[in-house]
């Protein structure tokens, strides 16, 4: 059994851990990731609540406790860690982040919390790029395949420029990555993928 430590340091110790408490109070949010463990295999996974500190998931693969863990996020990039408690359905980690990376976390839950709590519709606040291969081929349910080009693409989903306009709804797939139609645009639509691109392959280079 471990013993309580006593004393001015364990004070100390206390006083400092009840300050990065309030400092790194929890959100509850909902971004979608995905994360890779030590045996470097990489699942999809959702955040439950996250503070500047810490974050909790949903996900498929639990690890193992004090096991390193990356992950790639939405809003919020990459990021990385050790899990410190594992939960029905996932697992918490605390973060390894600078302090640089803790205020660009703080500013960005500030802001979905408070597009929670006003009710915004979401921004475009989160991580994009275009890619330098922007044509792409669309395959619809039909099986009739259309040319497309891509406006901007984030790790959950593209906007692209296509004469033609699926309904909201319908499945497709964009290349090889299958998704499904959320919102019709000026000249386009917005197509929310089915799972997550992978960290390692989002990036400029990136072909879907």
């Amino acid at each position: 059994m471990i013993e309580a430590a006593h004393g001015p340091e364990a004070t100390t110790r206390r006083v400092a851990h009840a300050s990065d408490l309030r400092r790194h109070q929890r959100v509850k949010v909902s971004i979608l990731g995905r994360y890779m463990l030590a045996d470097r295999l990489e699942y999809p996974c959702q955040t439950v609540d996250m503070s500047p500190g810490g974050v909790r998931l949903l996900c498929a693969v639990a690890g193992a406790f004090d096991e390193r863990v990356v992950l790639y996020l939405e809003h919020v990039g990459r990021i990385e860690g050790r899990i410190v408690r594992l939960t029905a359905g996932g697992f918490a980690v605390h973060l390894s982040a600078t302090p640089r990376k803790r205020d660009k976390i703080a500013s960005q839950l500030t802001w979905l919390a408070n597009r929670e709590s006003l009710g915004l519709p979401e921004g475009r606040t989160h991580e994009r790029l275009t890619p330098h291969q922007s044509g792409v081929v669309l395959r619809l349910e039909s099986g009739r395949e259309v040319a497309a080009r891509i406006i901007d693409v984030s790790m959950s989903g593209v906007a692209l420029s296509t004469a033609t306009l699926p309904p909201i709804g319908a499945s497709l797939m964009v290349g090889r990555t299958p998704g499904r139609v959320v919102r019709h645009l000026e000249g386009g639509i917005g197509v929310r993928f089915m799972l997550p691109i992978s960290p390692d392959l989002f990036h400029e280079g990136l072909t879907l």
